[in-house]
């Protein structure tokens, strides 16, 4: 299933207590305790946070911009085709709708929860993050409302109201997370058909009722999800629409300050996988009187698991502001222009790296059993892309080699992703500031925080888990 991320003391573990877990598709789970010395990881890791923040305070920022601003301009990519992809998207989400119902009972068996919650929510996040926006091509809802609007469907739109910002998306990214996380089976192919069925019905007549573009950027939240990650990819889009090639994260300084509501929304979006790692650890199940070595089921904990969820983004949210807040007051300006709307986005290569660790071992695993429900989707013994007869390679997790091998890939992962938010961070505050020392001030909390969450994550991959 996912990796773990969390810190071993007060702070940590009240941040991780706002992260979603999943069910049965999610098979590969860690089942072993780490005998590495994590306790040398967690420091080296807290260690490069810090120095990084270090280094920074002594490079002159105007230098800093200048490198980032480096870009390779590629070539205008064509939108033509784009109506096409999505169309062949949606009828691919059609024949997967028809596999839940139809299909195979067995979770690992049937392509709908493996492709939603491996290939969709775990690859699909990290394509997103690394390379793009792919799911701009890829999107089901595109193609389907370009036709409707050229059939003369609802040309007039409703206006969304203004005052609504980004909720809509942060209410459904919620109800994501608490279905996957919370939720006694989501896993089961007929009823994730059913949401899934519901929720792709209900954004399509939104759409056509708010229009396909401003349902995208405020209600509909995977897009809403993919959009901002592809923000920190390496390919973008200058101002002429020409396909560029961009340091990681490069984009990120340039970019407008979020709403309160699109705060929020990437706050939930990290605490919800927190709390996905933290929700199995024998310390949680511990805070509500579960005994991990004999689980009574989700059913049981639905009302602490809802709990947890809630407390985790309110914490993690409460602990940003204050962080962004403080150094506001340290640099000498209390009431800066949505300081915590620009310095959100330093979240997203947090998030990013989290969604890899969490997720890196169900990506292995379940990622093959996907290839091979896909080509019998209706388990009638049909091979349409010749990989039903594949081999799975579970112990690709398994054993002493592997587990050193997956370990040093998350923590890395974590460990870049808080050092890639450090640089982030300094670039918008010097922004924001207009002054390297104001600046570099005004980050103290705020990398403090980083690096809180840096050994949180760590100890979260390590420690014993139930599941």
């Amino acid at each position: 299933m996912r990796a773990r991320t969390g810190i071993a003391f007060a702070l940590p573990a009240l941040l991780a207590a706002a992260m979603p877990s999943q069910a049965l598709a999610h098979a590969s789970d860690r089942g072993h305790v780490l005998l590495l010395p994590t306790g040398y990881y967690s420091a080296g890791g807290a260690l490069a946070v810090a120095v990084s923040f270090l280094v920074l305070a002594l490079v002159p920022p105007r230098f800093l911009a200048r490198l980032w601003a480096q870009r390779l301009t590629l070539f205008p990519p064509g939108e033509g085709a784009r109506t096409a992809t999505s169309l062949l998207s949606f009828a691919g989400f059609a024949m997967l709708l028809a596999a839940g119902f139809q299909g195979s009972r067995d979770p690992l068996s049937n392509p709908l929860p493996l492709t939603i919650w491996t290939l969709l929510w775990v690859g699909m996040t990290l394509v997103q993050g690394l390379l793009g926006d792919v799911w701009a091509w890829l999107n089901p809802w595109h193609g389907p409302c370009r036709a409707m609007e050229r059939l003369g469907v609802a040309r007039k739109k409703i206006i969304l109201p203004q005052r609504l910002g980004m909720w809509p998306a942060v209410v459904l990214l919620f109800a994501f997370a608490w279905f996957e996380l919370v939720y006694p089976a989501p896993d089961d192919p007929e009823k994730l058909a059913r949401a899934a069925g519901l929720y792709w019905l209900a954004s399509f007549i939104a759409m056509l009722l708010f229009g396909h573009a401003e349902w995208s950027r405020r209600g509909e939240f995977l897009t809403v999800f993919f959009r901002l990650l592809s923000r920190f990819a390496v390919l973008g889009r200058d101002d002429a629409g020409r396909l560029t090639l961009n340091w990681p994260g490069a984009r990120l300084l340039a970019i407008a300050p979020l709403p309160r509501s699109g705060v929020a929304f990437v706050l939930l979006a990290l605490s919800s996988v927190s709390f996905d790692g933290l929700s199995k650890t024998f310390f949680w199940l511990g805070l509500i009187g579960v005994n991990p070595l004999d689980f009574p089921g989700r059913t049981a904990v639905m009302a602490s698991s809802t709990a947890g969820l809630l407390l985790s983004f309110a914490i993690l949210g409460a602990v940003f502001l204050l962080a962004v807040r403080l150094g506001d007051r340290i640099a000498g300006s209390p009431h800066p222009k949505n300081s915590a709307g620009l310095l959100v986005w330093s979240i997203v290569p947090i998030a990013l790296a989290y969604h890899l660790a969490h997720y890196l071992a169900s990506l292995l695993v379940d990622g093959q059993y996907a290839l091979v429900a896909l080509s019998d989707p209706f388990a009638r013994g049909w091979n349409l892309f010749g990989t039903a007869g594949m081999q799975v390679e579970a112990a690709v997790t398994a054993g002493a080699g592997s587990a050193w091998v997956l370990w040093n890939i998350q923590a890395g992962g974590i460990v870049a992703g808080h050092v890639l938010a450090v640089l982030v961070a300094h670039g918008l505050a010097f922004r924001l500031y207009g002054d390297a020392g104001r600046a570099t001030r005004s980050q103290l909390p705020l990398t403090l925080l980083m690096i809180g969450y840096t050994v949180f994550g760590l100890w979260l991959l390590s420690t014993p888990s139930a599941g």
